[in-house]
């Protein structure tokens, strides 16, 4: 990658990037040496990468080929989308519905793509080879880069380094369950949402995000013995707005518990820049 010639580009608190001398907020964030970027990034590559053996194992042991299980992980790329796909094929659900939960599953991708587009501001011709990258592991270490350059050095490093170790991993994951023979004998098939809860549980930072997962996994054991297999998957994920429509009513009682503070109560103003309480007349 070419030095920069230009003064470096700093992000602020947001991480938008802007050019010139740095202010009090890039002050506060300094320019993060290359090396130090390069580690980070294969920590997280390296880690999450060894994974695609859990994903090759489980693959094989849901019935598909060692060619469909590769292409999977060529073409997908996305590991939560995977397990979620041939996790569906393995209770029996329909390669349809099966294929519906991945996709919006990694429809997520794409609100990530939002943000790194600006972010990286990669050329056109790269753009569309970039994306295929526009993962979980590769968002996360690019977003808190200090520079557009470390931001950009932490998404190649990332990126391929995931892709490739993955890739192997997962070859080497249905090698080798085709060589176990039968995967349910081994205990094999809860590799799929073992790996998959180790990847969600550390995004689950704040607190809607808890409840909101906590009743998606209730949603689906509800629904679990009645629908055909995937569908509890799809249907859970309508606790996403029952949350946020529950925390919007109790924020609202928060503003006005008593119901007390309606335009031109209590707290109106009397056309002189102060307020005046219910009852007080303006003199």
């Amino acid at each position: 990658m070419a030095e920069q010639t230009a003064p470096p580009e700093r992000t602020g608190p947001a991480g938008a990037i802007s050019a010139g001398p740095p202010g009090p907020a890039a002050e506060a964030r300094p320019d993060k040496p290359d090396a130090a970027v390069v580690r980070d990034a294969l920590g997280v590559g390296i880690a999450v990468g060894l994974s695609g053996f859990a994903f090759g194992v489980t693959s094989a042991g849901s019935g598909l080929s060692l060619l469909q299980t590769c292409v999977l992980s060529l073409l997908v790329f996305t590991g939560a989308s995977q397990f979620a796909l041939v996790g569906a094929l393995a209770a029996g659900g329909n390669p349809y519905t099966a294929a519906a939960g991945a996709f919006f599953l990694g429809v997520r991708n794409a609100f990530y793509g939002l943000r790194l587009s600006q972010l990286l501001a990669l050329p056109r011709a790269v753009r569309p080879f970039a994306a295929h990258w526009v993962i979980d592991e590769t968002t996360a270490v690019t977003l808190p880069q200090p520079t557009r350059r470390a931001a950009r050095i932490g998404f190649t490093v990332t990126g391929l380094t995931l892709y490739v170790l993955w890739n192997l991993t997962t070859l080497v994951g249905a090698l080798g369950a085709e060589a176990l023979g039968d995967t349910d004998a081994w205990g094999l098939d809860a590799a799929s949402p073992a790996v998959f809860l180790a990847l969600l549980a550390p995004m689950l930072k704040s607190t809607t995000e808890r409840v909101t997962a906590g009743l998606a996994v209730l949603l689906a054991l509800t629904l679990l013995p009645v629908l055909p297999a995937g569908v509890p998957v799809l249907l859970s994920a309508l606790a996403a707005p029952v949350v946020l429509f529950l925390m919007g009513r109790t924020k609202r009682g928060q503003d006005a518990p008593d119901g007390s503070e309606a335009p031109g109560g209590s707290d109106a103003p009397d056309g002189s820049g102060t307020r005046r309480k219910k009852g007080e007349r303006h003199s």
